[in-house]
């Protein structure tokens, strides 16, 4: 054994004899990395594209035939998997005491169109091997033990608030990435959507979440750290802003009769980089979506409306931000004879981790030889939604390059391992606390 194995080694027993509760045994146990390299392979076969990503869009034969294969993964790990109202896949495993609240592992496995092998799939995946490890170990928790792999993530979270808030009638109509609505997607997958309120469940109905995930951003792997630990979930706003300027003839109107909608428009998407960028933290601001009216080559646009995005996690932070962006546009509108308006799109509140649930996570990391480091998560997860219902936590680990929603999208097998590890022994903190 060199003097790093010696190290880690120390700082693994350190660590296990400081958790009030752990047994030595468990303490030394360890995931399976070449069963969830395994597994991922398998997967990944499930709405495979030729260059080598995945269309496994939830509600599509191949999200239902991925579905399959991971609940029979499940059924190895002595999960009894179920698929509950809102087309969620249920793995439950009996605690010592039944009165306790359970302790739920999870994430999902459907993905955008031509997407990676690992969003999503590391934590279900890895989610399942941890309960798989308790079992050949002979462990039995306390706290029963969940593993929830969640509907449509990719569209909105759909699954996990079905669990955590309910979906309305008009958001079952809504009509999904696959061409069905939410409804007929959760009947294809075995829900019913006439039954949703038995899938729900009330704050404090769960003792503890944890999820592990690619980072889906280059900070981890370009500072080489192998582990994330996850200060909580942005909240995200939109906003449709509107400019109304006058479409002209484009040869017989000289420039300086103008009033063109997409040259304020152009003057306003500066003014939110230049905002953004310059205001101190790590709050991100973005113009994607862009609409010109009437868009001719001969026309002087007369109308334009862009989509503004803002995330941070702190929405007071992101409103001070937008009432900046909002008057700085509203002034660069005006001085070309144009005006403004607008209208808010979508409103998600920030979704912080728990205190304890970070300590636990880092203190786990830190037990297997493994640097950390906090930052927050700029992506949408499946625990903003479950930290309605108790605490929650995320592990993130390196995505090479910081690609993410791609078929280059890749983190290596170590990675992963570790991740694994690190959620197996945050997991059996958790329970001994």
């Amino acid at each position: 054994m060199d003097r790093r194995e010696f190290n880690c080694s120390l700082l693994g027993a350190v660590a296990a004899l400081s958790l009030p509760g752990w047994l030595p045994a468990q303490a030394r146990l360890h995931v399976d990395g070449a069963r969830i390299h395994a597994h991922l392979a398998a997967l990944a076969e499930f709405g495979k594209n030729a260059d080598g990503g995945v269309s496994r869009v939830a509600y599509t034969a191949a999200d239902r035939q991925g579905r399959e294969a991971v609940m029979g993964w499940m059924r190895e790990a002595k999960l009894d998997p179920v698929i509950d109202a809102a087309a969620n896949l249920v793995g439950r495993r009996a605690g010592r005491d039944p009165a306790l609240k359970p302790i739920v592992l999870g994430s999902h496995v459907d993905s955008v169109p031509d997407g990676g092998n690992y969003d999503g799939d590391v934590g279900s995946l890895a989610a399942i091997e941890v309960a798989r490890t308790l079992d050949a170990a002979g462990v039995t928790l306390r706290h029963p033990l969940e593993v929830l792999i969640f509907q449509n993530e990719e569209g909105g979270t759909i699954g996990s608030h079905a669990i955590s808030a309910g979906l309305t009638a008009a958001e079952l109509d809504r009509v999904a990435q696959s061409g069905k609505t939410i409804r007929d997607g959760i009947r294809f997958l075995g829900g019913d959507p006439d039954r949703l309120e038995s899938a729900r469940r009330k704050p404090g109905d769960i003792a503890a979440y944890l999820e592990l995930h690619i980072e889906q951003g280059a900070v981890l792997d370009e500072r080489k750290i192998p582990i994330g630990v996850v200060l909580g979930i942005v909240g995200i706003r939109h906003w449709d802003v509107t400019l109304e300027g006058f479409a002209n003839h484009a040869g017989t109107t000289p420039m300086d009769r103008r009033r063109d909608a997409l040259l304020a428009a152009a003057r306003c998407i500066e003014a939110v980089n230049r905002i953004v960028r310059a205001t101190p933290g790590r709050q991100v601001g973005t113009v994607g979506r862009l609409r010109v009216e009437p868009g001719a080559y001969n026309v002087i646009p007369g109308r334009v409306v862009f989509g503004l995005e803002l995330r941070d996690l702190d929405e007071a932070k992101i409103l001070r931000l937008h009432e900046r962006i909002l008057a700085e546009c509203r002034r660069l509108a005006g001085e070309g004879g144009v005006k403004l308006s607008e209208t808010e799109s979508l409103a998600i509140a920030p979704a912080l981790t728990a205190p304890r649930v970070r300590g636990v996570i880092a203190e786990a990391a830190r037990g297997l030889g493994l640097a950390t480091l906090e930052l927050p998560s700029g992506a949408g997860h499946d625990a903003q939604e479950m930290a309605r219902l108790g605490p929650v936590g995320m592990i993130f680990i390196p995505s090479v390059g910081g690609i993410s929603h791609s078929p280059k999208e890749f983190s290596r097998p170590g990675d992963i391992e570790h991740g694994a590890d690190v959620l197996l022994h945050a997991l059996l903190a958790l329970e001994a606390a």
